[in-house]
């Protein structure tokens, strides 16, 4: 790998670190302050809405500026929430902010890597960036528990500067506090990731010209015979994976009896067989073979079907490890075969932002539904079987859709397979 892959792994880990961390920090804010049982299921589409509203956009601005620059305003867009948070605003919206910043920071994350790197590295990078995405999310979901359980949030209290108080006086408000010193060391490592020398696309005066720009490439992407099948399938990876972050600590507490500290441990155990999953891929699968993963899609649905019958955490936590591993090997060849596309038919930048967008909306639809469900009274365990049904059941309609591409559109197929296959089309 090229020297300026590292350093932007290094931007991600500690940028990603802080979002799940911050994300459980969030979940106790709102349950301590006596919050309806909606809101902390809100989060997850709360975060999610700005990738939606505003994917027209950010791709485009993504492609008009250094990638480094960008992803540096989008982690000071993530600082601001998080102050929001500190001074009153409600979580919610101030959580939105936060998911600004995210969205603007996804297209220049993923779209440098097909700057920077070659297609026959692609699916080898995914599976690196993905892993260490992993790892934060592990370590960053432990270390929010950690933040707000009351050993390391006691220390943090205690702390004061001399000459003016700070008004932080919760756990939450505390691990707020101290993960915005991580988005600044992200922010650091923004400022020095090289220039990759390719050539910036202006953004129009006229903003509003880029929604039909912005649809076209959505178009483009969803007519495209392998575009099609790998959006769809992340589509519906991301956007389950996005809300059952939330339901395993939902299902801890019920099935298990957990505390948000104890839960956290659970989500960062998914994450560990994620890792591994991802990581296992990256060294194993092509960038032509990624369709050959769509099985393990119907059977992660029935896995998380299965999270119905466990109530002992020794079972639990090899299971999870599992369900996660089947993820992160199903979506690494899938997400570098959708960069691949996006990258031939219309550039980086607003190729990952018709995949955020796509992403997103199925998060934030599936999060409200959840929301919406647990405020008329939906047990965890009702959400997991849904869950289940709903990501076998369409992955199973995706496959079928591919094999319906390969007889109908065979020499279209094997045309696209062969750009894969090929680092001339870079």
């Amino acid at each position: 790998m090229k020297r300026g892959f590292y350093t932007i792994m290094a931007a991600q880990f500690f940028s990603s670190l802080a979002d799940n961390a911050l994300f459980v920090a969030a979940v106790e804010l709102l349950r301590t302050g006596g919050a309806p049982k909606w809101q902390p299921a809100a989060l997850v589409p709360m975060f999610a809405l700005f990738y939606v509203v505003l994917a027209p956009f950010v791709g485009a601005f993504a492609d008009a500026q250094p990638k480094g620059k960008v992803m540096f305003i989008s982690n000071a867009i993530k600082v601001v929430g998080c102050l929001m948070m500190l001074f009153g605003t409600h979580p919610l919206l101030a959580y939105a902010i936060v998911g600004l910043g995210a969205a603007a920071y996804s297209p220049a994350k993923y779209g440098i890597l097909t700057e920077l790197l070659p297609a026959s590295q692609l699916v080898k990078a995914n599976g690196w960036i993905e892993g260490l995405t992993i790892a934060s999310i592990i370590l960053g979901v432990l270390l929010g528990g950690q933040l707000v359980g009351h050993s390391v949030s006691h220390l943090l209290l205690t702390f004061d500067f001399p000459i003016f108080a700070t008004g932080i006086d919760s756990p939450p408000e505390a691990a707020i506090c101290a993960l915005i010193l991580l988005y600044a060391l992200a922010a650091w490592f923004n400022t020095r990731i090289p220039h990759t020398g390719v050539e910036m696309r202006a953004m129009p005066r006229n903003k509003l010209e880029l929604l039909p720009d912005f649809w076209n490439c959505n178009s483009a992407l969803w007519r495209d015979k392998l575009g099609q099948i790998s959006l769809a399938t992340t589509t519906l990876f991301w956007g389950v994976s996005g809300n059952l972050r939330y339901i395993v600590l939902a299902w801890s507490a019920a099935a298990l009896g957990y505390s948000t500290t104890q839960a956290s441990s659970l989500v960062g155990v998914v994450a560990i067989g994620t890792a591994f999953g991802a990581i296992l891929a990256s060294m194993r699968m092509r960038l032509e073979h990624a369709t050959m993963v769509m099985p393990l899609g119907i059977a992660m649905g029935v896995l998380v079907i299965l999270m119905n019958f466990i109530n002992n955490v020794w079972v639990a936590a090899p299971f999870l490890i599992l369900l996660g591993g089947l993820g992160g090997f199903l979506v690494v060849p899938m997400n570098a075969l959708l960069q691949h596309r996006g990258h031939n038919l219309m550039g980086a930048g607003r190729s990952i932002a018709v995949q955020n967008f796509n992403e997103q909306a199925c998060i934030l639809a599936l999060g409200a539904g959840y929301s919406l469900s647990t405020g008329m009274g939906l047990s965890a365990f009702g959400a997991i079987t849904t869950f289940g049904v709903v990501v076998a059941g369409f992955m199973w309609l995706i496959q079928r859709w591919h094999k319906s591409n390969c007889i109908k559109h065979k020499e279209q197929l094997e045309h696209l397979l062969s750009i894969a296959r090929s680092d001339k089309s870079h």
